[in-house]
């Protein structure tokens, strides 16, 4: 299994995959080339994105992410209001600071270079290379961009973190979990807090989550209250405010005036997740909008909510996430947006029926028919840009795990597709699927919207 915070961390926009992830990529490479005592030397650096990087890397801000992680910034400390300025100056004096110490020349149109073809690991690759100043290679790593802001350097979905060595609880499938569940009469989020408590004391675990959801109601904010277009050549302009005038001139008691509450929610993150603000990767950023969106949901319609509540939502959340990461996918390039929007939805559907009150036999199935009615969900970005149809996409989600952890409130938690078989049909869809349907914008809407 993984951690709550293998699940959920902070970063910027657009994209986990395709920012965040490079982010990491490149500050991991700078990382070794300062402990093995190699930056001094360095006179150039330069990186190669492959596949999915080069079909969609530019409009997801690839280049930025790899730029600021070579220059030191990790996505879950740097102000989203400084990047403008870090990257304009890199630009105009065609210079970067590797790790804010040792600045080299670089050029970004000659020093990152996109190529079409996939490594053979993953559709997400990345080669990034350190040469001395008389050109002799001194480093050369590859990595690989997993999904939800993840990286490896080899194609696995780090195996290490999956297993998870010391644990009380460790589980790789949804029927292991829920067994250790029945035998130790626990609930999913309390199995979920002895395992984080093995490792930190538990107020530290709540205060971590805790700083999560602040983030998440950061994100919420700004997106209700920011106007105008999102960047980039489409020119979508922001919805998020408008509905939410709308809204508090209205009842809130009306369940069809929620249902619009949270797609209100939903659209104000992956409307500031398109403009590069800070979020939390839910499990990822183009599905960034879906979890957030349903804790509001919870926190402000739901009586008797509390931060409890929030707690043991995304840990129930977290654990389910664990799943899809050791048998699936949560990379858009890998397995389409199946694994992205259609993961955060089944993750949602579980965390909303514990805090309403559902067994571990209902969350599972509420996170089941979360996934069931996502299978085959294609990632098919307008432009390479996560805008249109991801922004809508993550409003629609949202209503969908509300109303599968209702329909699995209203069972005994028996059903009939286990969550282990949906999680096994969803990686196998994702592997027959056509690469123009799994973040390459070669196909779907990406390029159909053009006609209309």
């Amino acid at each position: 299994m993984f951690s709550v915070f293998d699940i959920f961390r902070v970063g910027i926009g657009p994209s986990s995959s395709h920012t965040v992830g490079p982010m990491r990529a490149a500050t991991s490479f700078v990382t070794y080339l300062t402990r093995h005592d190699i930056l001094k030397s360095v006179g150039r650096v330069s990186v190669g994105l492959y596949g999915s990087f080069a079909a969609t890397g530019k409009g997801h801000g690839t280049p930025t992410g790899v730029m600021l992680g070579l220059m030191g910034y990790p996505p879950d400390t740097i102000q989203a209001d400084a990047i403008g300025s870090l990257l304009e100056q890199a630009q105009e004096s065609e210079e970067i600071s590797l790790g804010k110490t040792h600045t080299i020349p670089f050029q970004l149109q000659k020093d990152v270079q996109f190529y079409r073809r996939s490594l053979e690991e993953h559709p997400n690759g990345m080669e990034f290379q350190a040469w001395s100043t008389s050109g002799e290679l001194l480093l050369a790593k590859r990595y690989f961009s997993v999904g939800g802001g993840a990286i490896a350097s080899v194609a696995s979905e780090e195996t290490s973190a999956g297993d998870a060595p010391g644990i009380p609880y460790p589980f790789r499938t949804a029927a292991e979990l829920l067994d250790m569940c029945e035998a130790e009469g626990l609930s999913i989020d309390q199995l979920m807090m002895v395992n984080e408590t093995s490792h930190a004391p538990m107020d530290v675990v709540q205060s971590r989550v805790l700083a999560l959801w602040h983030v998440m109601q950061a994100t919420v904010h700004r997106g209700l209250h920011a106007t105008g277009k999102l960047p980039g050549p489409l020119g979508v302009r922001r919805r998020a405010a408008t509905l939410y005038q709308q809204l508090n001139a209205e009842s809130r008691s009306e369940q069809v005036n929620q249902l619009d509450w949270l797609s209100a929610f939903a659209m104000a993150v992956n409307e500031e997740n398109a403009a590069g603000g800070q979020m939390v990767t839910a499990p990822t950023n183009g599905a960034a909008g879906v979890i957030p969106a349903v804790l509001h949901y919870y926190d402000k319609f739901v009586p008797g909510a509390n931060q409890d509540g929030i707690i043991r939502f995304m840990l129930t959340a977290a654990a389910i996430a664990s799943l899809y990461k050791l048998n699936a996918s949560l990379s858009g390039a890998q397995v389409g947006c199946q694994g992205e929007v259609g993961v955060a939805c089944s993750m949602a559907a579980a965390g909303l029926c514990a805090v309403l009150g559902g067994t571990p036999s209902q969350v599972a199935n509420a996170a089941e028919i979360g996934m069931e009615h996502n299978l085959g969900l294609t990632c098919d970005p307008v432009g390479g840009l996560v805008q249109i149809p991801c922004i809508e996409r993550n409003a629609m989600a949202s209503g969908k795990a509300l109303h599968a952890a209702r329909l699995a409130l209203r069972g005994d938690g028996s059903h009939f597709v286990s969550l282990d078989a949906v999680i096994k049909t969803m990686w196998e869809t994702g592997l027959d699927m056509k690469t123009k349907y799994k973040e390459t914008s070669r196909g779907g809407l990406a390029v159909n919207i053009v006609e209309c």
